[in-house]
């Protein structure tokens, strides 16, 4: 079923493919209608009920403690807690703290992932070196800062800086496009969806479910502004009401770099 508010900017949206189209890129984004609501799908609750028959015994789920976590891993283990912590420690030294920026402003890049490195010419021996990939961006100079660590060591072995190269956002970044975005007046429509959806005012991302994708401006993009998205971080957003219906927003972009919201197609 769906659900369309006509006089706000934003659209209530549930169950609905949806095509982006103007002079930016056309997209198509299934919306989940009932799936996802309440962390149910109709399918998967429809195909349980089919498998469970008259005189069917459910066996009872057992939980099983999750083994001990040793403070270093070995081989291709994944990086432990205590690894992740040393490996940002070390690769974020305090000239690199001081001289850049996260997504809200502060001094510091913005974290974007820790994962183990591949290892050096395939040597996969037990007692290869292990080794992690630190991923950063820095908002000061709109770059993307990758730092190899060896493990044992404890010593950066690489370091490169890129422009116009955007991976997916971590989770900091939305929350911070979803507080421009409800503070800014194109944000209006956004607000007025959700006290329809639930009675109440949006006031901050913890009220939604919010998922989105990096935005890159197409030749002809307008409006103007947005040509620099993509060596900008920019991203649209697809935000959710916790427990109700998907709110359609992605004619609007929210450029993290310049901490301004543009709607796509207009002046």
């Amino acid at each position: 079923m769906r659900r369309t508010v006509h006089r706000h900017l934003g659209k209530v949206v549930a169950g609905a493919a949806i095509a982006v189209a103007g002079t930016a890129v056309m997209v198509a984004v299934t919306l989940p209608g009932t799936a996802g609501a309440d962390g149910t799908a109709d399918g998967a609750a429809g195909a349980g009920q089919q498998g469970q028959g008259q005189g069917d015994v459910v066996p009872q789920a057992v939980v099983e403690r999750a083994p001990a976590e040793g403070a270093r891993g070995t081989g291709r283990d994944p990086l432990t807690d205590d690894e992740l912590k040393r490996v940002e420690k070390i690769a974020v030294d305090p000239p690199m703290f001081g001289a850049t920026q996260n997504v809200a402003g502060g001094r510091g890049p913005q974290r974007l992932s820790v994962d183990l490195a591949e290892p050096e010419n395939g040597d996969t021996a037990p007692d290869a070196p292990r080794r992690a990939e630190v991923a950063f961006y820095d908002y000061k100079d709109d770059a993307l800062v990758t730092k190899t660590v060896n493990l044992a060591t404890g010593r950066v072995e690489s370091t490169t800086r890129q422009h116009g190269v955007q991976p997916p956002l971590s989770r900091a970044e939305f929350d911070e496009a979803t507080k421009l975005l409800i503070a800014d007046p194109l944000g209006a429509g956004l607000k007025a969806d959700f006290k329809d959806a639930t009675g109440d005012a949006l006031a901050s991302p913890g009220q939604l479910l919010v998922n989105g994708a990096v935005y890159r401006a197409t030749p002809g993009v307008r409006p103007e502004r947005l040509a620099a998205c993509g060596d900008h971080r920019c991203v649209r957003l697809f935000p959710k009401v916790r427990n109700g219906p998907w709110i359609d927003a992605r004619h609007l972009v929210i450029d993290l770099s310049d901490r301004t919201v543009v709607a796509l197609g207009r002046g």
